[in-house]
């Protein structure tokens, strides 16, 4: 290769060994991540060959950083975050010190410094959001309550890492920075740092929430007006690093954080779809470039001279974060399948950890070994991730059928489970089962509300059942799935059973106990898939409406109409009563 062209070498090297790597481990069912840290690896300076420019990676790679978080920013919704915060917003904190304080166990226990020991735990705490969305697309629970909570859990984890990344440089020299100034410097000294680095934040964060979320979604409306996509995407693009790069020269703060909250301001506009569609490849691309770099820093030998401490860091992640969630949701009182998916969901490191541990590296405070111990619990636990998630239903049905203690679980006292005492008899018998109160159920019960046609909702979101029992409605709380919770709906007596959840994995499954319980009842079920809602009805589970058909059909009925109207009007007004046709 020409060693005058650094920049072209890495690239070409990068993205080629990463799309034959990454083709294979999808092949192989794994996700193609795994790929591309292996092509990192492949041409890192740890393995015989060509290797790639380091410090061009490195640099490349942050501009993934930038892209990536931006995509985070991009997709953040607080009204998401909000709807799970009783769950989410706990868990992922109380989660987060459990997986540290096991990380840090083992890094003093190895005899590394305070400061190694925190960046090495706090790594190992939080997982890869670009792992738990691609999974929780595969296993189609993306849009499900549990889905949300998965992910809302993961917002906090995101929120915290962005806040770590922050405050870890004023601090590297109290925790044992070497090239640190501010090394042996006092209490008072080190909090008034960390004082000055969060007024910087803060200053940053109230211009961006304030001027940035009114004027950057201007910007973009006004180049999108010229019609020119190109010009569309390069401010998308030149927005996410020149916010980035901006925030860390003038406040102090990271591209990370710079990056993410340009997301945020740009979700502000109406376009923030189309950004982030077109966007998309660009963010993939470097996102590669990020992930080929980061295992260019993995010593694949460390497998061979540290089997235990890489068996220790696996068991962590994969064993320690799962039980210590699972343990969280149980005791929030959540279904035993919602506490196995947010465990799954947990039980892999990614994007964060690798920033981490760059950054831990940069400041002298993680040892050389700790990033490839990382490296090693990332590839392995994203490798697992498939087929933990594959595991769940298994394992569920091997508790039930063995544990009398899981069983107990979802046959547990809670007053959200059944119907009050109290409840009026309307909605016992010759009522409509709704499952699902998003925002399709919610139009359905709205328009059932303004028939006065009694209802009962079986909702899976706590606080929802909560507020509809504090207006009077009647809610059950739990998974539609159990038929424990549509016989404390009375579905035995129910006129109609509507499935109004994006969540159509388990249809059938409801369809088949609410027809054993009630064989008369009429069924009505939401697909969002052409070829799903064939094959649904195809089965027999009743009428099966497709969003993009139902949107056709509404469309239509208002183009006919509207055509309708302005031929009768054009009618009245032509002379002779007749329309005349001009040419």
């Amino acid at each position: 290769m020409h060693a005058s062209l650094p920049l072209i070498n890495t690239i070409a090297a990068a993205l080629g060994l990463a799309l034959v790597l990454g083709f294979v481990a999808t092949r192989v069912k794994l996700p193609a991540l795994v790929g591309y840290l292996l092509a990192g690896v492949v041409i890192g300076p740890f393995t015989p060959g060509f290797v790639a420019d380091k410090e061009m990676a490195s640099q490349l790679a942050e501009i993934g950083v930038m892209l990536l978080m931006f995509g985070v920013g991009l997709h953040f919704s607080l009204g998401d975050l909000l709807a799970v915060r009783r769950i989410a917003l706990p868990g992922a904190v109380v989660q987060m010190v459990v997986a540290t304080l096991m990380g840090m166990g083992l890094a003093t226990w190895w005899g590394w410094g305070l400061g190694g020991a925190l960046v090495f735990g706090l790594s190992l705490s939080v997982a890869s959001t670009v792992v738990l969305l691609r999974a929780l697309e595969t296993q189609g629970i993306l849009d499900s309550y549990t889905g949300r909570i998965a992910v809302g859990w993961l917002v906090v984890e995101d929120l915290a890492m962005v806040l770590v990344l922050v405050l870890l440089p004023p601090l590297a020299g109290w925790l044992g920075g070497p090239d640190s100034a501010g090394a042996h410097e006092p209490a008072s000294s080190v909090l008034r740092t960390v004082g000055i680095t969060l007024a910087q934040v803060a200053a940053f964060v109230v211009l961006m929430l304030v001027v940035g979320r009114r004027v950057f979604p201007w910007i973009l409306w006004q180049v999108a007006r010229t019609g020119s996509r190109e010009l569309f995407t390069l401010c998308v693009v030149a927005a996410a690093v020149s916010i980035a790069f901006g925030s860390a020269a003038l406040f102090g703060v990271s591209f990370a954080l710079g990056a993410f909250f340009a997301g945020m301001v740009m979700r502000e506009s109406e376009f923030s779809h189309r950004a982030a569609q077109e966007s998309l490849p660009l963010r993939d691309a470097f996102a590669v470039l990020f992930f080929v770099s980061v295992g260019m820093l993995f010593n694949p030998w460390v497998l061979l001279d540290r089997p235990l401490q890489v068996l220790a860091v696996v068991a962590v992640i994969i064993l320690g974060k799962t039980l210590a969630a699972a343990a969280l949701v149980l005791a929030f009182r959540y279904p035993l399948n919602t506490a196995l998916t947010v465990s799954a969901s947990l039980a892999q490191i990614g994007e964060f950890s690798f920033i981490l541990v760059g950054l831990g590296a940069s400041l002298g405070l993680l040892p050389p070994e700790g990033a490839s111990l990382v490296l090693a619990g990332a590839l392995i636990s994203i490798a697992v991730n498939p087929v933990l998630f594959r595991a769940i239903a298994p394992l569920q049905e091997w508790l039930r059928a063995r544990s009398a203690w899981a069983r107990s679980l979802e046959q547990r006292d809670d007053p959200l489970a059944e119907l009050p005492m109290s409840t009026d008899q309307r909605y016992l018998a010759r009522q409509v089962v709704l499952v699902g109160y998003g925002r399709v159920g919610q139009r359905i019960a709205s328009a059932l509300a303004a028939r006065d046609i009694p209802f009962v909702v079986a909702e899976q979101n706590r606080d929802l059942v909560e507020m509809l029992r504090e207006q009077g409605l009647a809610a059950v709380y739990g998974d539609a799935v159990e038929p424990s919770v549509l016989i404390q709906a009375h579905i035995a007596r129910a006129h109609m059973l509507v499935i109004a959840t994006p969540d159509t994995l388990n249809v059938r499954q409801i369809v088949g106990t609410a027809r054993t319980l009630n064989p008369g009842i009429a069924t009505v079920v939401r697909s969002h898939n052409e070829e799903e809602a064939r094959l649904l009805e195809q089965d027999g589970v009743g009428k099966v409406f497709l969003g993009e058909e139902a949107l056709a059909v509404a469309m239509t009925d208002h183009v006919l109409d509207c055509a309708d109207q302005r031929h009768a009007q054009a009618t009245a007004t032509a002379p002779g009563g007749l329309h005349e046709h001009r040419a």
